[in-house]
Formats: structure tokens, sequence, C-alpha cells
């Protein structure tokens, strides 16, 4: 009986001391270390594409031990970020240069900094910058299909492929084709020495390539040089296989069946 008593005393006072534990943790908010930002976004608002946004994110330390920041990270290349100092005293402030290059990017526009460090209620704080980036106007490339699988080609046949360019930006576009073998016609006439296209517009490109000196797979590129500034040069990709005619007789002879259906 005595033994059961002293068991009942013992775990009423184990409940005693954990809610004095959770309460006098409840007492000092700022036990250990604290990261706090004075401000988690900065928003430039509309900027010209190519300006280079640079903002300091100021924070400091309102706990009661050393804040170690272990590691800053951002979400693409296209953003740096550098730490002052990578320890805090408890009441010690800090910094993070955070810039932006905005070269190549168009309309609204979020970056992401990562503030790992160790803060045990916030190991991973996120920072982020704004902008709304205008483009001048200008030509803008794309093509129909990046690559093309030419198949199966024989010995001695020569390649001939058709791709469609467009247009989709503010003004003409003016394309030079290039490849060293190659010669290009647009409805049926040779092309020289570009190729214009208004806004809006495409135009179908014919390719004419002699035939492959060897045999076996086969890889070709089709460069294209525009007078659009983010994508002034461009790659047309061109694969295949080329089969001599003994190897397409046993392929026949082999999948006759198949082929005629038998």
């Amino acid at each position: 009986m005595k033994r059961q008593q002293l068991g009942e005393r013992s775990i009423k006072t184990l409940i005693l001391l954990i809610i004095f534990l959770m309460s006098t943790a409840n007492i000092h908010p700022g036990a250990g270390p604290k990261i706090l930002f004075n401000q988690a976004t900065r928003d430039f608002g509309r900027v010209d594409e190519g300006a280079v946004l640079t903002h300091v994110f100021e924070f400091g330390n309102t706990g009661n031990s050393t804040l170690i920041i272990k590691k800053v990270r951002t979400s693409c290349g296209c953003a740096a970020a550098l730490v002052s100092e990578k320890q805090i005293p408890a009441g010690g402030k800090g910094e993070i240069s955070v810039t932006f290059k905005t070269r190549g990017y168009e309309g609204h526009q979020t970056k992401y900094v990562y503030v790992e460090s160790n803060d045990p209620d916030q190991p991973i704080m996120q920072l982020s910058v704004v902008a709304a980036v205008n483009v001048p106007p200008r030509p803008q490339i794309a093509l129909k299909d990046y690559s093309v699988d030419l198949g199966l080609l024989v010995e001695s046949e020569k390649i001939k492929v058709r791709t469609t360019i467009m247009n989709k930006g503010d003004l003409e576009l003016k394309v030079d084709l290039m490849h060293k073998d190659a010669r290009f016609f647009r409805k049926g006439e040779e092309i020289k020495p570009n190729v214009r296209i208004p806004v809006g517009k495409e135009a179908v490109i014919e390719i004419d390539i002699p035939a492959p000196k060897k045999t076996g797979l086969i890889r070709e590129y089709v460069l294209l040089k525009s007078n659009d500034p983010r994508r002034p040069n461009l790659s047309l990709y061109l694969t295949g296989y080329v089969a001599t005619r003994d190897q397409l007789k046993q392929l026949f002879k082999k999948y006759r069946d198949v082929i005629e259906g038998r």
C-alpha cells in the first residue's frame, strides 16, 4: 500500500515539474538565438530590363546567445546574396545584401533568398525581392520545332527538311541561317542573304543538305542568327540514321512478313 502511494506521489511530482518547466520556458521567450529582420520583402516596382537591383536586409539577434548564419542561398543564379557577419552576438545586428540582375527577364519577377541559422524557432527564413521588368519593343524569334528526327535515311540520300520560324515580338525579325553545306529556300526560292519576318508572322524554310558521307547515327545542326537581342543565336538540331542499301535489304527481308501483315 505504501509503495502504491509513493508511486502516485512520484507521478504527481513529475507532472508538476513538467508544468513548472513549461511555464518557465514561456517566461523567457528570448532564450537561445533569435533572428529578426526589419522587413522580409523589397518591392522595386517597375524597372527597365537590364537594371541591376540591390537591397540590404537588416536583421538583429534578439535572443540571449550567439546567432550563427549557416548558409544563405538564392532561388536562381540571377540573384546573389552576401551576409555581413556569420556570428551575431546577443543584441547584435547584421546585414544581408541582395543583388538581382534583370537582364533576360520580363514581366513580374519574384526572387527568393533563404537564410539558414541556428534559431530553433526559425531555422530557415525566406526573404524576397520583387520587380515588374519592362522590356522595350523588340523582335522575338521562336521555332515551331527545335529538333527534327530525320528517321531512317538511305546512303547517298539528301537531307530535306522544313522548319517554321516565328516572330512573336513587336519589331521586324531578321534571320540568317547558317550551315557549312546546306542551302535554304523559301517558297521555292533560295534565300539570300537573310529572312525578314514581319510582326506576328512566320516563315516556312526548306533546308537542303547534301547526303551524309558516313553511315550510322548522324547529328547536324543549323545555326540561326537573328536581331532578337535576347536570343541572337539559336540552333535547330537534326538527327537520323543512315543505312546502306544492303542493310535495308536485310531489314526488309527480316521484317517482310510483319510489313506485309502476314
